[in-house]
């Protein structure tokens, strides 16, 4: 019963009592007319209090447990229900509004529910079957350039060619990923491992294959703002050509994971500024060997800006790259300025093609590109100062859309190495890499497709000598 219904009750006996104390001299005529109608009026008072009453409990018996949802806010009793009076309704009489069940979305139709959390899991299971030719040696017994186009692993000056054949399924990979509802909005995490970087257990092909997992992701996102782990700012994975390669053009790209905060704003409809700040680490070598460094010294980080503008034409990004190079071993060292520049783009042809493209350029970057061709700079010997060496890296892809499962990628990659002048550098330091790689894709259905490719590549040192690799390699991968 409504509080207001309880009040109305308790005013019957009081109105009959009040009518009964009216002077009835005046009246003595029309006293029992005017009893009755009161009466009559308070009892249809009465009667509609206990009909809404009863409307309220029958809604409230029949509606609908609701779910648990992961967007369900606690609702407190009193947010549940509402009265209010209908216009022109005499105030003795009060509609109790019928409780509503609490609306809350579905269940999750990709992923499962955890408490308030969504989790998905996701993935691929890959094979690499890959027949290599070398035409200046042969790569180190456990070498990932076996594995995957790795120029610097080409052979160069070994006086002989040589083969090679593996079959291999450490490019498998494994995520999951969560959402959870905080204040209005989802707070994201995402894992992602694999086993392809690992250094593989000395005989490893003998027997089992045992390779390490190796971390490849992990971060928070909420919002606008993203920590963690995660691709570099300053690459965009989303213009990386479909190959059956690790990566395809690595020589040309920006490739990067690292540790980062990263902060997206939205300044237009198909516009949008992302700033971070990365983890830094600068890379040096000897001017008498070829070998990196990593020196560990760092005391700024690395700060990226980029643009990315979604519009007719296509996907486009301008990133730009500005970083302290440090070195400093036993109280001797330097700092020097590193920078770069990164225009990529996406541009679709028609329904089934389009044609995507990165170019990069900068000085004291080399570890952001082709996973470290060449250091970002030169340090100690004849250099008593960290001298930056300039890069130029830049591919081009081109996909055709035969028909709706079978497709086709073509791609040329470059990259070229300018070292710093008055610096004696070893011949045996990497100046050009270059090459290209055609392939043909069958999807016979969604997540599963099956490949062949081609790649053609060539390593340049700077005394001049030369190395290719000639590749033909299957792959089949199926992605959940």
């Amino acid at each position: 019963m409504t509080r207001k219904a309880f009040k109305t009750r308790l005013a019957l006996p009081a109105l009959l009592a009040g009518t009964a104390l009216v002077p009835g001299i005046a009246q003595a005529q029309t006293a029992r007319e005017i009893e009755l109608e009161t009466r009559l009026k308070a009892l249809e008072a009465a009667v509609q209090d206990l009909r809404g009453e009863l409307t309220a409990a029958r809604a409230t018996a029949s509606a609908p447990i609701a779910p648990t949802s992961m967007n369900a806010n606690p609702m407190t009793a009193s947010s549940m229900t509402a009265s209010s009076e209908s216009p022109g309704q005499s105030s003795g009489a009060t509609n109790v509004a019928q409780a509503r069940p609490v609306a809350t979305k579905s269940a999750p139709t990709d992923g499962f529910r955890v408490g308030n959390t969504t989790v998905k899991l996701g993935g691929f299971v890959r094979l690499n079957a890959i027949a290599s030719r070398y035409s200046g040696g042969e790569v180190a017994v456990g070498g990932l350039g076996k594995e995957f186009f790795l120029p610097q692993q080409i052979p160069v000056g070994g006086g002989f060619s040589s083969q090679d054949l593996l079959l291999s399924a450490r490019q498998t990979r494994l995520l999951f990923s969560t959402a959870t509802p905080m204040n209005g909005t989802d707070i994201k995490t995402l894992v992602e491992f694999d086993f392809a970087l690992a250094t593989a257990p000395v005989g490893a092909q003998r027997a089992t294959n045992p390779y390490t997992p190796t971390f490849r992701r992990g971060f928070i996102e909420y919002g606008n703002l993203l920590v963690g782990q995660e691709w570099s700012t300053f690459q965009n994975i989303a213009v990386l050509p479909e190959t059956t390669d690790f990566v395809g053009p690595l020589d040309g790209t920006v490739f990067n994971r690292q540790a980062l905060i990263r902060y997206s704003i939205p300044l237009r409809t198909g516009l949008t500024l992302q700033v971070a700040v990365e983890n830094p680490e600068t890379e040096t070598a000897l001017p008498a060997n070829a070998a990196l460094v990593d020196t560990d010294d760092d005391r700024l980080p690395d700060v990226v800006a980029r643009l990315n503008w979604k519009s007719t034409l296509g996907d486009f990004a301008l990133a730009g790259l500005a970083r302290e190079l440090r070195t400093d071993t036993l109280g001797r060292g330097d700092t020097a300025f590193g920078w770069g520049v990164s225009g990529s783009g996406k541009i679709p042809i028609g329904k089934r093609h389009d044609l995507r493209f990165m170019a990069t350029y900068g000085q004291g970057i080399g570890r952001y590109l082709g996973l470290g061709y060449v250091p970002d700079a030169i340090y100690g010997g004849t250099a008593t100062r960290l001298e930056r060496i300039d890069n130029f890296a830049a591919f081009a892809a081109l996909r055709i859309g035969w028909t709706d499962s079978i497709h086709s990628t073509v791609m040329g990659s470059y990259q070229s190495a300018d070292y710093p002048a008055g610096v004696i550098v070893t011949g045996l330091a990497n100046a050009k890499s270059y090459g290209g790689a055609g392939n043909l894709f069958w999807s016979p259905g969604k997540g599963f497709d099956i490949g062949v490719e081609y790649r053609h590549a060539v390593r340049e040192l700077v005394s001049g000598d030369t190395g290719a690799l000639d590749r033909l390699e299957f792959a089949f991968k199926y992605g959940f």
